[in-house]
């Protein structure tokens, strides 16, 4: 349900350029990611750091990709979000003493301390080179191609990715 609710802008950005064009699509993602951020308010009385990143970039990109009528400034978003997760992903272990995908996962797996480090580099390289990717998407193809990348492209890579992460680091997991 997680995933399904992160992925609620992408969704609704893909629906709403299908059937209109990038300025309404970027408003409807804008929309969504804000009724995101008022319904944990409200309903669980905090919002995820990831949203309210998500929402300080779409928010500044998304209003001049409106009030402009240009696409280039919402093609950014992803690349922006995903040099950040890397970055974030990159620097903690240095700056904080801590792996971020260790806090997320330990208590679901546990490994040795050498594969939490491999795999916390392992993601932060992923969203650099996924943020790479969409911008060589964005500049190169189609906005059709771009838009259909965003949604089904970012998402099998996604899945291709943890699925080789998980078959990679299966030798470690242990029977309970």
């Amino acid at each position: 349900m997680k995933f399904l609710f992160d992925l609620l802008p992408v969704i609704h950005f893909f629906i709403a350029y299908k059937f209109v064009d990038i300025p309404f699509a970027t408003a409807v993602a804008m929309l969504t990611i804000f009724i995101q951020i008022v319904s944990g308010l409200l309903w669980r009385g905090k919002v995820e750091k990831m949203l309210w990143v998500n929402f300080a970039i779409i928010f500044p990109l998304g209003t001049i990709t409106i009030l402009l009528n240009d696409p280039r400034y919402i093609q950014w978003k992803p690349t922006l979000l995903y040099w950040i997760l890397s970055a974030v992903l990159a620097l903690a272990p240095r700056v904080s003493g801590k792996n971020p995908i260790r806090a997320m996962l330990e208590e679901k797996i546990a490994l040795p301390e050498f594969v939490w480090g491999r795999l916390n580099f392992s993601w932060a390289a992923f969203f650099l080179l996924l943020g790479a990717l969409n911008l060589f998407v964005a500049f190169h193809f189609s906005m059709d191609a771009w838009v259909n990348f965003k949604l089904f492209g970012t998402t099998g890579l996604m899945f291709l990715f943890v699925l080789v992460q998980v078959l990679l680091l299966s030798k470690y997991f242990e029977e309970k």
